[in-house]
């Protein structure tokens, strides 16, 4: 069995990477230690690379298409890591999952129509709403035992019958819930009993931590699963972002000829020669070195979750379930975010602040953990250093 080196230091500034690159405009700091955007500073593994390197070697990139061993690995991964049996018809794509929402909203609603967001939750859905033309409302997400959950009684109250599409975040971000069975069917019994089509993005599905089973929305029910439109892709677990290849899984193919009908006009049915087969190398090669992954991932979070309640008392934590995304409140400070944002940037730390990800985001910041250790003690003891000047 290969070992991996998640402890190593790659230096990635320099390569027009938004994560290090942006740090100046984003922050006016470019010094600062990126823990914002949501990639991971790991070596795309070797598998991966060799596949790419293969086709690099012959030297024309023209018109391509996916083989049939492309869906055979998707369809064997599935299986295999979460219990999902699919078909190859049920398989379509997207240059990316955000792109992906914003051809569903086309394909699945008018102008004007409304679609359901539950923030705090990543805010990119916003703009593939509004800029859509159609209508955001927002169910804002409880707390409820130091987790989030729906909120069913406020998100009935805002059904009406303009209301044709869900965004669902499973597992969610920025909270890293990994939702329940006994919330997923509450929450598609209401959307398919009041003709809503849920559009779930589940890119952080195969980062789950133990003691919690990710959960595919179609496995709820038939009736869901008749009802949904599921997108995935490797990009977060493999660090391949920038190869721009998603999933997007339609079991109804009343649905699905709906969306590859926008996906056709828009004429990017065929997708990134090296992100398809980063996709395949990923799904055929990719289970020893996920476990591996994984087990970097907890050992991060525990070790980040030890020095937050050692060092930063106030700090308080929502544990993740999923994702190497972290959720912090920062409200015990009694300051505004602005206020907090500064401190964390002069003290070189860049995190994302919560009001981004909307309703309920206020005074929390998201952290990602997906760096090698010592990088994430850098950042923490940064934010000590900060917030302990700020207290002086």
């Amino acid at each position: 069995m290969k070992i991996y080196d998640f402890d190593e230091i790659i230096e990635r500034r320099g390569t027009n990477c938004v994560k290090y690159d942006m740090l100046g405009a984003a922050y006016g700091n470019s010094e600062a230690l990126p823990l914002w955007v949501a990639d991971t500073d790991f070596r795309v593994p070797d598998f991966i690379m060799d596949a790419l390197r293969e086709r690099m070697e012959h030297e024309i990139l023209a018109y391509s298409f996916r083989p049939d061993s492309y869906y055979e690995t998707i369809v064997n991964w599935m299986d295999r890591q979460h219990d999902w049996k699919i078909e190859k018809e049920m398989i379509t794509s997207s240059p990316g999952v955000v792109s992906a929402v914003t051809m569903l909203i086309m394909a699945l609603s008018e102008p004007g129509d409304k679609v359901i967001v539950q923030p705090p939750v990543y805010f990119p859905f916003f703009t593939c709403i509004k800029g859509s033309d159609r209508k955001m409302v927002e169910n804002p997400l409880i707390i409820k035992d130091g987790r989030y959950t729906f909120d069913f009684e406020n998100l009935k109250r805002n059904i009406d019958e303009k209301t044709k599409l869900l965004i669902l975040c499973s597992p969610h971000n920025p909270g890293g819930m990994v939702w329940t069975m006994e919330e997923l069917e509450e929450l598609s019994r209401i959307c398919t009993e009041h003709g809503i089509v849920i559009i779930s993005d589940e890119i952080h599905c195969d980062l789950i931590f133990a003691g919690h089973k990710h959960i595919p929305l179609p496995k709820v029910s038939e009736t869901i699963s008749n009802n949904c439109a599921v997108l995935m892709a490797p990009s977060k677990t493999f660090n391949v972002a920038g190869l721009s290849a998603a999933l997007v899984i339609i079991p109804n193919k009343r649905l699905r000829v709906k969306y590859d009908k926008v996906l056709n006009t828009i004429h990017i049915h065929s997708g990134h020669i090296f992100g398809n087969i980063a996709i395949e190398a990923a799904f055929r090669n990719g289970y020893e070195w996920h476990d591996q992954l994984i087990t970097y991932l907890e050992g991060n979070y525990k070790f980040l979750e030890a020095f937050v309640t050692e060092k930063l008392p106030k700090v308080k934590i929502m544990k993740p379930e999923a994702t190497y995304l972290v959720w912090l409140d920062f409200t015990a400070y009694n300051l505004s975010e602005i206020a907090l944002a500064k401190i964390l940037i002069d003290g070189g730390i860049a995190l994302n602040n919560g009001s981004k990800f909307g309703t309920g985001g206020e005074g929390y910041f998201r952290l990602n953990f997906g760096c090698p250790r010592s990088v994430l003690e850098e950042g923490l003891i940064k934010m000590e250093k900060a917030l302990e000047k700020k207290e002086d």
